[in-house]
């Protein structure tokens, strides 16, 4: 049967918008080298992400969707369908988006709707889920906090999404850090939520992440590749790094809906709680 591989990384972003494209080149060449369809780009790979969550940040530069900065990164991807976050400019924004590529142009593009901290004093939010039509099947797309909400991946998946790319700038935690990052209790939520976003859906979850230092965030790391039962299949730890993995994105997912089928065996008549406001305290 028909295989799709598909690549993720750690690696470090940020103002510099030349050395991120010089650096997005060399990973697309490794990718393609490497025989994979799908690249996922961590959030904020063009022109980095807020130096801090204060609110008092200034914000990265932003970008028009049909822009040049989209378009270059467009030729880069060529043959390869390359995921990518970056700060749109549109009416309304900025928005923290995130946009799938290939040489084709655009395919699909995403505005991160849930915001942690003070994120929204930089950005504005998104306000739409939906998976879109690639060379490598239907994908959907959602960017780092996005991924504590299952309602995100959830109507991603029952629009038809087989594989979704989540592109975070991960941190670990700023107020008690662990000595060993990957024993940090945020790397250790980042990799629970990217477990149970692929089993819950039975989807393949690829997850990007920004890697290192950028003001006063230091990043989890830890790109990585789960298969639909919630396996990591493939991870690269705390390093700054590539990973792959092969899939048949119809054979694989419909072997593990055949039995314990999550999405067809749903009761949505009992769940109007979901869309009403809490009760609890916020």
């Amino acid at each position: 049967m028909p295989t799709t591989r598909i690549a993720t990384v750690s690696a470090p972003f940020d103002r510099d918008l030349e050395a991120g494209f010089a650096r997005i080149a060399g990973l697309v060449a490794q990718a393609r080298d490497a025989g994979a369809a799908l690249l996922a780009l961590p959030e904020a790979a063009l022109g980095g992400y807020v130096s801090d969550l204060g609110g008092s940040a200034a914000p990265p530069p932003a970008f028009a969707l049909d822009g040049p900065v989209i378009a270059r990164l467009a030729r880069l991807a060529g043959d390869v369908v390359v995921t990518a976050g970056f700060c749109e400019d549109a009416d309304g924004g900025p928005f923290n988006a995130a946009v799938c590529v290939s040489g084709d142009g655009v395919l699909g593009s995403y505005r991160k709707t849930h915001q942690p901290l003070l994120e929204g004093a930089t950005y504005a939010a998104g306000t739409t889920f939906d998976a879109f039509d690639t060379p490598v099947g239907r994908i959907g797309m959602q960017i780092c906090y996005d991924k504590a909400f299952p309602e995100v991946a959830r109507t991603l998946a029952l629009d038809g999404a087989r594989v979704i790319v989540s592109m975070s700038a991960w941190p670990v935690s700023a107020t008690d850090p662990h000595p060993d990052p990957a024993q940090d209790r945020w790397t250790r939520r980042f990799d629970l939520y990217d477990r149970a976003r692929a089993l819950e859906n039975q989807v393949v979850w690829v997850a990007a992440n920004q890697y290192g230092s950028f003001g006063s965030m230091t990043f989890a790391a830890n790109a990585k590749i789960v298969d639909p039962g919630g396996e990591i299949v493939a991870a690269t730890g705390q390093t700054a790094s590539m990973v792959t993995a092969d899939f048949d994105l119809v054979a694989d997912i419909d072997a593990h809906r055949s039995g314990m089928g999550n999405l067809r065996d749903r009761r949505p008549e009992l769940y109007g709680a979901l869309t009403r406001p809490a009760l609890l305290p916020v």
